[in-house]
């Protein structure tokens, strides 16, 4: 009696499998690629739990990954996995350190383009007035244009294969006076008070390309994304104009020599980034002394 493992030992013999095996296996295939499953590429996906993955059907897969490499700056992650009838049932794109995925339509498997560019999808760019601009050259459309409405610069399109983005860069995270040493005398932080916030938010957001983050108060908003330290206050009660924060190495010797010389010295403060006390000098205008925590 032969030992079944004598078999191991022949040559390999191709077979012709079954046509509606193969055919069945094409089509499980197709649905496990189509529907996102997990499956093995040149580089490995590895998500944690709850975490989300865009995955996109667009009219012109190659021609998507070409875009949005081009508009985004993203980058390929393996090549695309093309299916017998040419269309691409899968592709991986690299976008900050997220996955895109996205693949042709297949009708048949009920994956089409959802009407009007179905879910925004937020993208963030180092520059989204560029970014926007260069995607309506290649063919976008510009569904809002880019600008900023007190969280960051931010617009809409939709590019040529039927997909919408939201197209930002979030404002940068606020910094305080405390976070460099400043030198006795150095002003370390400026506040622009103005009758009405609102205005100047409009004005100089459009004019030096401002960014603004919500401050502690209603009618206070941080300057942000240009390296200015300050702030931008908004009143009818407050003396108009640019308020400085001076660093000095005592606050109380400081604060003497204001009165000594004929301005007004407030009250001390302790906010988390140091010592503060509102101030004048003798012909009315306000600033702030600061002293910063010693280390």
């Amino acid at each position: 009696m032969p030992e079944p493992f004598d078999a191991l030992a022949l040559p390999s013999t191709p077979a012709d499998p079954d046509p509606a095996f193969a055919e069945q296996l094409r089509d499980d295939l197709r649905r496990l690629i189509l529907n996102g499953a997990e499956m093995t590429t040149t580089e490995t996906t590895h998500a944690q739990a709850g975490a989300l993955t865009p995955y996109l059907v667009v009219t012109d897969a190659r021609a998507a990954l070409d875009f949005y490499v081009e508009v985004f700056g993203a980058r390929r992650r393996s090549e695309p996995i093309v299916m017998d009838d040419g269309r691409v049932g899968h592709a991986e794109l690299d976008i900050g350190g997220s996955v895109l995925m996205l693949a042709e339509e297949f009708p048949e498997l009920g994956n089409v383009v959802a009407p009007e560019g179905g879910a925004l999808v937020r993208v963030e760019v180092p520059d989204p007035i560029g970014a926007a601009r260069r995607a309506v050259e290649l063919g976008a459309e510009l569904l809002r244009p880019v600008e900023d409405r007190g969280y960051g610069l931010n617009g809409v399109i939709r590019d040529p294969y039927g997909q919408r983005w939201l197209v930002g860069k979030a404002a940068p995270q606020a910094k305080t006076p405390g976070e460099r040493t400043y030198r006795h005398g150095e002003a370390g932080y400026f506040t622009f008070q103005v009758p009405d916030e609102v205005r100047a938010k409009a004005f100089y957001g459009a004019v030096l390309g401002w960014q603004f983050n919500q401050g502690s108060l209603p009618t206070a908003w941080r300057i942000e994304g240009h390296g200015l330290p300050g702030g931008l206050w908004g009143g009818a009660e407050l003396q108009t104009g640019w308020k400085l924060m001076f660093a000095v190495d005592d606050l109380e010797a400081a604060l003497d020599r204001v009165r000594a010389q004929g301005g007004r010295a407030g009250e001390v403060e302790n906010p988390p980034y140091g010592r503060t006390a509102d101030c004048a000098d003798d012909q009315g205008i306000e600033f702030w002394l600061w002293e910063q925590p010693r280390t």
